[in-house]
């Protein structure tokens, strides 16, 4: 692993490392697969990228880390690294949309790459970006959104604790909810 991300939090799973997209990871990531590859230490699948995310997603993400009140890497992109034991490999995104509202809102988002869905992978994801929201005092709920026919991300979210709620930013989508209460009495894997 190279010192792009060497001054940031690396979140640790189980399986995973949830590694912050700084500028010039995300930076390598609109490069191409064996740059990312090399910034992150990882293998690079074919299956790269998730469903839903393009260099499109990648240059606002790279915006918002260039902006001055936004530049916290904690509170965008991660990538998900699986300590696979032939090697570290690319399986994945998750993060937030900023950083805490006035309201102590915070959204989280999550892919993985097809060829490694229904291992629990995102589920796991989605705990840890969840524990570290909440770790912060100023966050009072995590909310989620996806698409109805999307039954895995609403299997991860039943999974978390997640509860149906009003006010999805798009027409067709769902949108969930967890507030900090319901989180502390969560059973699972960083819910506890």
């Amino acid at each position: 692993m190279t010192d792009g991300y060497s001054a940031t939090v690396i979140l640790r799973t189980e399986r995973l490392d949830l590694i912050p997209g700084t500028i010039p990871i995300v930076d390598a990531a609109l490069a191409g697969r064996a740059e990312l590859a090399e910034a992150l230490g990882a293998t690079v699948p074919a299956s790269w990228p998730p469903e839903f995310l393009d260099d499109a997603a990648f240059a606002w993400i790279r915006g918002k880390l260039g902006e001055p009140e936004t530049s916290d890497p904690a509170w965008w992109m991660y990538f998900v690294v699986a300590r696979d034991p032939d090697g570290c490999v690319l399986v994945g995104t998750g993060g937030y949309k900023g950083a805490p509202d006035a309201t102590g809102t915070v959204e989280i988002g999550y892919g993985i790459v097809a060829d490694r869905r229904r291992c629990g992978l995102a589920s796991e994801t989605a705990r840890a970006l969840i524990a570290q929201a909440f770790a912060d005092p100023r966050v009072n709920r995590v909310i989620a959104e996806t698409l109805p026919e999307l039954e895995g991300s609403l299997g991860v979210l039943r999974v978390c604790g997640f509860l149906p709620t009003d006010g999805a930013s798009e027409p067709g989508t769902l949108r969930f909810e967890l507030g900090r209460d319901a989180w502390a009495r969560h059973p699972g894997p960083s819910g506890e």
